[in-house]
């Protein structure tokens, strides 16, 4: 773990997730899309990526997203009747880098979770691949701190 930084600093995101993820986003266009990553333990525990769960976005809005309180429920009792936890909350930023927002930072309500991002935006891809940039961050007092993603 590096100096100030609460850990973990390094993920392994499954590329099925990954797509899905993308998918999801380029299928929400041009609102910002958003969903869950369900795991088995949270990722600072060593927690493993098991399934990316899409949401509806309630804010229906470019600028913002709001996970569909129902959707939200509905994973909430899902996961914890599985005994499975929000390994990582996910959104798209539609024209902006995949780096939380001072709004992202300041609604990140899940503290063990990881917050993903996914920029769609053209000069945010991957310049070899073409991919979009796919980000995770730990949100902690308004504080961000990058995670490195290694897609497996």
């Amino acid at each position: 773990m590096v100096a100030g930084h609460p850990g973990p600093a390094t993920a392994e995101l499954p590329a099925a997730i990954r797509d899905a993820i993308v998918a999801h986003a380029r299928a929400g266009e041009p609102l910002e899309a958003c969903g869950v990553i369900i795991g088995d333990r949270p990722a600072a525990e060593g927690g493993v990526a098991l399934r990316f769960e899409p949401a509806r976005n309630a804010a229906q809005s470019r600028y913002l997203y709001e996970i569909d309180a129902n959707d939200l429920l509905r994973l909430t009792i899902e996961t914890d009747d599985a005994d499975e936890v929000f390994w990582a909350i996910v959104h798209s930023h539609t024209h902006t880098p995949a780096v939380p927002s001072a709004t992202d930072r300041r609604l990140a309500f899940y503290p063990d979770a990881l917050y993903l991002l996914v920029s769609l935006a053209p000069e945010e891809a991957n310049a070899l691949t073409g991919a979009e940039s796919v980000r995770a961050w730990r949100v902690l007092n308004d504080e961000i701190h990058e995670v490195a993603l290694t897609i497996t």
